[in-house]
């Protein structure tokens, strides 16, 4: 088995183990998927792992699944641990299946790379008997337990910290410590992104190599082979276009018009990026106020490793990037994204061109989210935001202020960007 390193599904999939329903895990190729069901079939007692990347084993199960199950059952298995489960054409109705005749003897945990729910339609089948996981990139508190575990306490002391802030259980933050480690390690992650075998390849030259292979291996598998995109330049060409985009808002009309690609296959395109998690885009926060923006997405790539090698810049001096600022704020979002999972994640525009990073709510609450980097003045459209909406508190990610001020009624923390 590959080395196995933690991370944080394993607790949020603990809970579910013992139940009745199956697990399904999705997530971008080489995110740690197989990895992860090696390591549940050491710690799971009658645990058999499947991969449907071998034909012949693939082919047994769709010939006659009630067959390939009940010969499984005879072994006294009880978690079928089943890799790569997008090669079976019609698995959700087969794991349907599997369920209705077999789930008080035995339990599925499937994973599936992006592609997974959009040609099979895995959770419509499920629905009721499955519980769904995303397995991503590693976070940056993953990141720290791989690179640098004895700084982990003071990472997770300091997000506690921030928790309590949020949720108004403390007025302060802890001040930071070990700040050029945690920067050091902040930038390895902004260069090459969080994929696992890029992140255990101390070798900076094998890592752009692994970076150019992954993309080619989405490309030939995920692109050409399960989506059936033949024109696989000007897939490539919007590849590249979407990379130097990042953390903007996109326009696919004038994208269809300076690539020559037709609307419709645009948006085909984008549906691809998505579902296969090589992009996300964010729609705007609204109060249904008329003079806030309704439609436009900002553009977010999945892993920064991947942006980087797309539009072919490696440079580790942040403050020789002009893109430093991009590179942090679509951090910030995959951060927010992987820790806020109760929360919506939103920018905020208005016509006159007032906005803020990210807007982040639940229920009645609303946290505005701005990302600077060494700088840190508020815009007249943040002061405009908190005077409008009142939120409780707000954060600036930025590496030249720490500590909080009150503006106005809310009580805004500037805090180092490698803390969240």
């Amino acid at each position: 088995m590959t080395e196995y390193l933690f991370r944080e599904i394993e607790k949020e999939i603990e809970k579910w183990i013992g139940k009745k329903e199956f697990i399904i895990i999705k997530g971008p190729r080489q995110s740690g998927k197989t990895t992860f069901l090696l390591y549940l079939k050491t710690k799971l007692p009658s645990a058999e792992y499947l991969t449907f990347q071998d034909f012949e084993i693939a082919k047994s199960f769709s010939s006659n699944t009630k067959l390939f199950v009940e010969r499984f059952l005879e072994k006294g298995v009880k978690y079928l641990l089943i890799d790569e489960a997008q090669n079976v054409k019609d698995i959700g109705e087969r794991l349907k299946l599997i369920y209705d005749l077999y789930s008080e003897k035995i339990k599925v945990i499937a994973t599936g790379s992006g592609n997974f729910d959009v040609k099979v339609n895995v959770s419509g089948y499920l629905v009721g008997r499955c519980i769904l996981f995303e397995l991503f990139p590693l976070s940056f508190e993953e990141f720290i337990i791989w690179k640098a575990k004895d700084l982990h306490v003071i990472f997770k002391n300091y997000f506690e910290s921030l928790m309590s802030f949020i949720s108004g259980q403390q007025e302060d933050l802890q001040t930071p410590t070990f700040e050029n480690e945690f920067l050091k390690l902040l930038t390895e992650f902004l260069i090459y992104g969080s994929f696992p075998a890029i992140v255990k390849e101390e070798n900076k030259e094998v890592k752009k190599s692994l970076l150019s292979n992954l993309v080619s291996t989405y490309l030939e598998k995920d692109v050409a082979y399960f989506f059936g995109i033949r024109n696989l330049e000007k897939f490539r060409d919007l590849l590249s276009y979407l990379a130097y985009s990042i953390s903007n808002l996109i326009q696919p009309t004038n994208i269809s018009s300076d690539l020559r690609i037709s609307f419709q296959t645009l948006e085909n395109y984008f549906e691809i990026l998505q579902q296969s998690y090589i992009i996300f885009l964010v729609k705007p926060f609204s109060k249904n106020l008329i003079t806030e923006i309704k439609k436009a997405r900002k553009l977010f790539f999945v892993d920064l490793g991947i942006r980087n090698y797309l539009v072919g810049n490696f440079l580790e001096d942040l403050e020789k990037r002009e893109d430093v600022g991009k590179l942090l704020e679509n951090f910030v979002f995959l951060e927010l994204l992987k820790k806020f999972k109760d929360w919506k994640i939103n920018y905020w525009r208005t016509t006159s061109k007032s906005e803020i990073d990210f807007i982040i709510s639940k229920e009645n609450e609303i946290i505005p989210i701005e990302v600077k980097f060494n700088d840190y003045k508020l815009s007249r459209g943040f002061y405009s935001f908190l005077k409008t909406y009142k939120p409780k508190v707000a954060i600036v990610f930025t590496l030249g202020k720490f500590g909080v001020e009150k503006i106005y009624e809310t009580k805004v923390a500037f805090i180092p960007h490698y803390f969240i």
